[in-house]
This record gives structure tokens, C-alpha cells and sequence, in this order.
């Protein structure tokens, strides 16, 4: 889906790591809520409290998921599952475009 018809989008952006990590909260008329981002080239780790899908828009990150040694390269495109109360770490080889899904 290239495009979301009918939403809320908050104003106040997410900024994270210097500003090296940005989004902003779409909101949904069912209650449901995603973001969209950027992320400069820099290695991140990022807690959640809601299980997510992370999908890679644009560029490419490599991704150590929880329970994993193994580090998972995405591209534009791909995408990922991240368990809620977890963390997972990053690295942002390119700036790169996402979204991302806040899944119940």
C-alpha cells in the first residue's frame, strides 16, 4: 500500500538518537496507529511494548531480532516482525525510509 487514505497524522515528530532516527504517528479510524520515519546511517537499538512490523520502504538496514545471533540484512521492500517487550538492534547502512505497524 503506497498510500493511506482518511487518517490522522500527529504533528509533533519522534526524534531519536540526535535526530539521527525521525517519524511521525499516523493514526487509523479503527483505533490502529503506525509511524513513519527516516533513519540516517548509524547503528541503533530500540525497545517495543507492542509487537511490530517494521517495513523497509526504502534503503537497507541490517537487523539482529530478539533470540537471534545471526544479523538479517532488509531492503526496500522487505520487512520484519519485532515481538512486543522486546529490543532489537539496527544498523542503518543508507538512509533509509520505513513504516512502521503497531500490531494487538
Amino acid at each position: 500500500m503506497s498510500q493511506f487514505d482518511n487518517v490522522s497524522i500527529l504533528k509533533q515528530a519522534n526524534i531519536y538518537f540526535d535526530g539521527k532516527v525521525t517519524s511521525r504517528a499516523v493514526l487509523f479510524a479503527d483505533g490502529s496507529k503506525k509511524t513513519l520515519g527516516i533513519m540516517m546511517p548509524g547503528e541503533f537499538e530500540f525497545g517495543t511494548e507492542q509487537a511490530e512490523l517494521m517495513e523497509i520502504t526504502a534503503g537497507e538496514v541490517e537487523v539482529l531480532l530478539p533470540g537471534s545471533s545471526d544479523w538479517r540484512t532488509v531492503v526496500g521492500g522487505e520487512s520484519f516482525d519485532v515481538p512486543a517487550n522486546s529490543s532489537f538492534q539496527i544498523k542503518v547502512k543508507q538512509v533509509t525510509d520505513y513504516c512502521c505497524s503497531y500490531l494487538d
